[in-house]
């Protein structure tokens, strides 16, 4: 299992204004992405998402494309698209009954550090909740603390060296 974060290549995107109040309520414009939709994937994203991560990760050590090509195939997948391109995807399988595991986390590049990835893993999160999964985890490599950092920043704990772990809220059972 893989999560990945970040990447080396660009979509393109649309920026428009927003007024935001500084300190000294100021206002100052600020550029924020166009509006992101997440959705389950369609068999003609496959191409594409692949083409994503593989453009973006295969050169590291480890990198397997029938991994890849197996997990796109098998999750269940959710694409975040900003102006009808994707933007990421997250990757998720039922694991051991009630825990459901994120095999990919991926932000295209130029999406970086917009909230996409988050907005992703709480779409898994939602997800899980509602097929009645007890935990979500995560597989996250000891040497990319940047994962790391993300992980543990969305209330992830780490329960062994590269396994990290969310205990997810539980709907009261039906009377």
């Amino acid at each position: 299992m893989q999560a990945f974060v970040g990447g080396a290549i660009r979509l393109s995107r649309r920026l428009e204004p927003v007024h935001v109040r500084a300190c000294e309520s100021t206002p100052r414009e600020v550029p924020v992405a166009s509006k992101v939709e997440i959705t389950p994937w369609v068999e003609t994203d496959l191409p594409q998402l692949f083409g994503l991560a593989h453009e973006t990760f295969s050169f590291l050590p480890g990198w397997s494309d029938e991994r890849v090509l197996e997990v796109l195939k098998r999750d269940v997948i959710f694409v975040a698209r900003e102006d009808d391109q994707p933007a990421g995807y997250v990757a998720l399988h039922r694991d051991e009954g009630e825990v459901m595991v994120v095999d990919q986390l991926f932000v295209a590049p130029g999406h970086e550090r917009r909230g996409i990835g988050h907005r992703l893993l709480a779409y898994a999160e939602g997800y899980a909740i509602a097929e009645r999964a007890r935990s979500l985890h995560v597989v996250v490599e000891k040497s990319n603390q940047p994962a790391r950092s993300f992980y543990t920043r969305s209330g992830f704990v780490p329960v062994e060296q590269e396994l990290f772990a969310l205990t997810l809220p539980q709907e009261p059972a039906a009377p």
